[in-house]
């Protein structure tokens, strides 16, 4: 077992048992939502997967170690904590060498999940290529962790903040599979259609997790992106929410906001023009997702090599 690794009892005991486990970021918490939502969140997120049958396993870093699976008070110190530091696969190993507060990224998350012998992750939504990249550079570490980590992303596709065109482009080209679920459109996030269409559209757990199984057992290297729309009574208006991300990328380059503060600058701002209603429909396609990876993450179980 990997020394920098610590299993809460909960996550432990799953583990002895063969019980399928399903990774939870942890950014999402210190840096997606606003307190105390994003702990009341968190442990709700939790609940739907232990209905759906699996064992959650919120990832962060604390004093040192790889947590996987929180405590109620580990879970309230990291949602009330200003100073958790967002933590992607750069920043790993100062973070824990340090003994700081970490919340993992998607990237990291991926990381830990995969140190901790866990194949299904959920988030809300992975990062991407942002607006401008072509002379900004401005590429998430998620997609390069996509084309190289073996872990299942289940999340609602990527924010329209973000190039998402793009965004699909880089992953084909490192060769990332893109699965949509109930639709064959790849969703963006806030709304359940991009106008772009994923690789392929698997519905059944069983499906995905026969891809995925067969993805992996080929040798071929990395993750897969199961991209969820969101529930279409909690779908926002998609003139509505691209009218509000324009007025909010537009005032992030006023005010000079850059790098790792974009994303939660941006969200805030969302937040705001839609008198927090985005957040209620960030907090219904999580919990969508939870479920969907409980369900993928007990059919891989049954598959299991």
């Amino acid at each position: 077992m990997h020394s920098f690794l610590l299993f809460s009892p909960e996550v432990a005991a799953a583990r002895a048992a063969g019980k399928p486990i399903v990774a939870l970021e942890s950014t999402i918490i210190s840096h997606g939502m606003p307190y105390p939502q994003n702990v009341q969140t968190a442990r709700e997120v939790e609940d739907v997967i232990r209905a759906a049958g699996a064992v959650p396993a919120t990832i962060a870093i604390i004093a040192g170690k790889i947590c996987i699976g929180l405590s109620e008070e580990q879970l309230e110190t990291l949602g009330a904590s200003p100073d958790a530091i967002k933590v992607s696969r750069r920043d790993l190993p100062f973070v824990l060498s340090q003994g700081l507060l970490g919340a993992t990224t998607v990237a990291a998350t991926m990381i830990c999940a995969q140190l901790a012998g866990i194949e299904v992750f959920v988030t809300g939504g992975i990062g991407g290529v942002h607006r401008g990249a072509e002379t900004s550079f401005d590429i998430s570490a998620d997609l390069q962790e996509l084309a190289q980590t073996g872990v299942a992303v289940v999340c609602a596709g990527v924010k329209s903040i973000l190039d998402i065109g793009l965004t699909l482009e880089y992953l084909e080209t490192h060769g990332v599979p893109v699965l949509s679920v109930g639709q064959p459109g790849f969703p963006a996030f806030f709304t359940r259609e991009s106008g772009f269409k994923a690789d392929f559209q698997l519905d059944a757990p069983e499906a995905q997790a026969a891809f995925i199984r067969t993805k992996w057992q080929l040798g071929l290297a990395g993750g897969v992106v199961v991209a969820n729309p969101v529930p279409q009574e909690s779908a926002m208006p998609a003139d509505e929410i691209d009218a509000i991300i324009t007025q909010a990328l537009g005032e992030a380059k006023q005010q000079n906001v850059t790098g790792k503060k974009v994303t939660p600058f941006l969200l805030a701002r969302i937040k705001e023009l839609t008198e927090g209603r985005s957040l209620v429909t960030n907090i219904a396609l999580v919990k969508h997702n939870a479920l969907v990876g409980a369900r993928l993450a007990i059919a891989l179980n049954h598959k299991a090599p």
